[in-house]
């Protein structure tokens, strides 16, 4: 498994695995591959590489991406201020359960603390089973609604240089 950056001419790519982070609670059906298009989905992708906090890494598999982990400054679901960036990630539902995305959070982190940012955030719905896992990287809750954590990780603990 090689975790890398993802090249610009891969960023298209992001709106598939934006639609592949939309979680689905047991027994529920997908949504139609359009709903990506939502303004409030959009800015996931919308201009992605411009922004200050745009980083991407991809989980390659015999040179073919199986997962991403991207960040933006943006005004989404787990926005807290203007100089936190928030996450998304996805991997392809074969590739999950085995540990990927906890390796492509941690670079991630990484990444962030050495660019010189003080934490990270994210939104999950409370159901999702990754909550677990942004847990053992370092997020915690720090608000709530009736449907998802918002969740803050600190960077100090990845190595975060004055």
């Amino acid at each position: 498994m090689l975790i890398r950056r993802m090249r610009e001419e891969e960023r298209h790519l992001l709106k598939g695995f934006l639609y592949e982070a939309i979680f689905i609670p047991e027994g529920a059906s997908p949504p139609p591959r359009e709903i990506v298009e939502r303004p409030e989905l959009r800015v996931y992708y919308d201009g992605f590489g411009t922004g200050r906090a745009d980083y991407c890494l991809v989980a390659e598999e015999d040179g073919i991406p199986v997962g991403a982990v991207w960040t933006r400054i943006m005004d989404d679901y787990g926005h807290v201020d203007d100089d936190t960036p928030s996450f998304a990630i996805s991997l392809y539902k074969d590739h999950r359960g085995k540990g990927i995305g906890t390796l492509l959070m941690r670079e991630m982190l990484t990444l962030l603390a050495k660019e010189g940012y003080k934490k990270a955030s994210l939104a999950v719905q409370k159901a999702n089973y990754a909550v677990r896992m942004y847990r053992k990287v370092g997020f915690v809750t720090m608000d709530e609604n009736d449907e998802e954590y918002i969740m803050v990780c600190q960077l100090s603990a990845y190595g975060r240089q004055p």
